[in-house]
């Protein structure tokens, strides 16, 4: 399969647009500064009499003095994609019929009915939320650009059930740089084309319960288009879909996983008898905590630069698992809200909730993207959990409800 740019990589652009004190670049460059390289360790030098720092990049530890900035050619086509993304938001009272550019070009329908679909979702979601969580409300910032995009971003916190919940949409209008489309086209010419436009739009929501027993829910769906560049006409649009939906207990309810996964496995066969298994591998490995050697939770369904179908099966695919997610949790929630628990439950609630932003800050491909961009923060930080725990070297005793939890996140399990 040739490299393609990936929309998991482009997540932040979805949810979390580029604020206005950014320091990327307008320029469709592909070089990266410090802020991008894992700095690995920090001594005090003689070279030159200033702080000195271990870099770690593509294999190699290369020292350097602190100040001095780091740049390297960036190898993920992806990562330097943000950098042309418009940068002037401003902020809108209320969210207007849609985000789209009023000339929109060919495929604009799949561009209109994906809007329509991820903004219907972002409604019936909350409102679900706030059926089960009486007397809360979500907070909503609305923004929008010049050029065409925008997004609604949609925050409830410290309710009575949710602890935090967030879930925003956004369009996205951007350029992406020569070496990105011949990555995603696996062009071998020599020729150099232009700046190629992209457009991208997605939903992303993350769902964090207070009760112990009440498991955390992510999910996202997008959609990634490319244009042709302005001096090669002749060349082919690019297109594809990604998104999933996961689940992460703190305790394990086989009722409630079972559950879960059944409604993915059964949106999932009205298109394809092999997406369930396939989608499930992937999110398996997809959540995986690598320096722990643990999942994240207990898995779902995953799939990104998804294009080997029809257009339109793929649009109705994801349609149909994003209209899964209220059936799929809601009855979970409402039966679990309300378990008594102790003290210690919910001390190992918030262990696993650090778990949660270990994976999120260190591995998932949407988080560091943003944070590396220059992207709007409090979208891309909204799924961190409110509260979270880290204790030293805990390992729950073998036999325990806690250690069963740990034990699925360690070798994951067929449900179904």
């Amino acid at each position: 399969m040739p490299a393609r740019v990936s929309i998991a990589q482009l997540g932040p652009a979805l949810v979390a647009p580029p604020s206005s004190s950014s320091s990327s670049s307008s320029s469709p460059s592909l070089t990266l500064t410090t802020n991008t390289a894992a700095v690995t360790s920090a001594t005090a030098s003689p070279w030159f009499g200033k702080k000195t720092c271990s870099i770690k990049f593509r294999g190699r530890n290369i020292l350097r003095p602190c100040n001095a900035p780091f740049v390297a050619r960036a190898s993920s086509a992806s990562a330097a994609a943000a950098a042309s993304i418009e940068k002037e938001e401003t902020p809108e009272a209320e969210p207007p019929s849609t985000f789209l550019r009023g000339d929109s070009e060919s495929g604009g329908d799949v561009r209109a009915r994906f809007e329509k679909m991820i903004r219907d979702v972002q409604d019936r979601v909350c409102e679900a939320i706030e059926a089960v969580d009486i007397g809360s409300k979500f907070k909503e910032d609305v923004w929008s650009r010049p050029g065409g995009g925008g997004g609604i971003s949609r925050v409830l916190q410290d309710g009575a059930v949710w602890e935090k919940a967030g879930v925003n949409v956004s369009v996205v209008y951007g350029v992406m740089p020569p070496e990105a489309y011949r990555a995603a086209k696996a062009a071998s010419s020599e020729q150099k084309p232009g700046p190629i436009p992209f457009f991208a739009a997605g939903i992303s929501s993350v769902l964090h319960p207070k009760n112990p027993f009440a498991p955390t829910l992510h999910f996202n769906y997008r959609y990634f288009e490319t244009d042709a560049p302005k001096d090669a006409p002749g060349a082919p649009r690019q297109w594809w879909f990604g998104g999933g939906t996961d689940l992460t207990p703190a305790y394990i309810s086989e009722e409630d996983v079972k559950h879960f996964h059944l409604i993915q496995k059964r949106a999932c066969d009205k298109f394809d008898p092999t997406f369930y298994p396939r989608f499930k591998k992937w999110c398996d490995d997809y959540f995986f905590i690598k320096h722990r050697g643990e999942r994240r939770g207990l898995g779902g369904i995953f799939f990104d630069d998804l294009n080997d179908h029809d257009q339109e099966m793929l649009l109705s695919f994801a349609t149909e698992c994003a209209n899964s997610v209220v059936p799929a949790y809601i009855p979970i929630i409402e039966r679990r809200k309300d378990t008594p628990f102790t003290d210690q439950h919910k001390a190992w609630q918030q262990l696993r909730r650090g778990r949660y932003v270990e994976f999120n800050l260190v591995y998932d491909r949407g988080t560091t993207f943003g944070l590396k961009t220059g992207g709007r923060i409090e979208s891309i930080l909204v799924s961190l959990p409110l509260t979270a725990r880290w204790e030293y070297d805990h390992k729950p005793e073998e036999g325990t409800e806690e250690w069963k939890l740990l034990d699925a996140c360690i070798n994951p399990k067929e449900w179904l």
